[in-house]
């Protein structure tokens, strides 16, 4: 099987099922925004982190491709079998960040990105996240797409952010907090 098709030269796409959209096409902003922070994912994944956290990032890129899967599909599309998300995808976030929180100094004030590469690494993967939703939201006011997906990815950026205060404690990285100059 050769990788290049030579379809997409003129700056077209097919969408799961065969339409035919612009590069630009805000679908596919979308889920090209949610494949580069599912390589983000991977790219923190790949650092000296504990297992539990690998185990985790594992998961969070599996759904991040069937995300990437439902928002390639075209609205409407039912001849095209795509896996789905579910409320317990969200669930299993939120229970993460519950355990780490278990054990993380209270937050009092809103902390600058940054201490430790790996930590920055994980602020990075925060921001792509809002990104990806803020584009899917963009999507969903164009045509409608399921809510747990733009729960999810809220949920998801949450996630990276705890992660980025655990990782901090995790590598002795200074945590700086925000003061706001009036």
């Amino acid at each position: 099987m050769k990788i290049y098709t030579k379809t997409g030269d003129k700056g077209l796409t097919s969408l799961f099922g065969g339409e035919r959209v612009p590069k630009y096409h805000y679908r596919i902003e979308a889920y090209g925004t949610v494949d580069e922070l599912n390589a983000h994912i991977g790219l923190l994944r790949d650092q000296p982190i504990d297992k539990t956290a690998i185990e985790v990032l594992l998961e969070i890129q599996d759904r991040l491709f069937t995300l990437g899967s439902i928002l390639a599909t075209e609205h409407g599309n039912t001849k095209v079998k795509t896996p789905q998300l579910h409320a317990k995808d969200i669930e299993f976030l939120e229970k993460e960040m519950d355990k780490m929180n278990e054990h993380l100094p209270e937050m009092r004030s809103f902390v600058l990105p940054g201490g430790h590469q790996i930590v920055s690494y994980c602020h990075i993967a925060r921001c792509v996240c809002r990104r990806a939703e803020r584009l899917v939201v963009f999507l969903g006011e164009k045509e409608p797409i399921n809510d747990e997906i733009i729960i999810y990815l809220n949920r998801l950026s949450d996630y990276l952010f705890v992660l980025s205060r655990k990782l901090s404690v995790d590598f002795n990285a200074n945590e700086i907090p925000w003061k706001a100059r009036y």
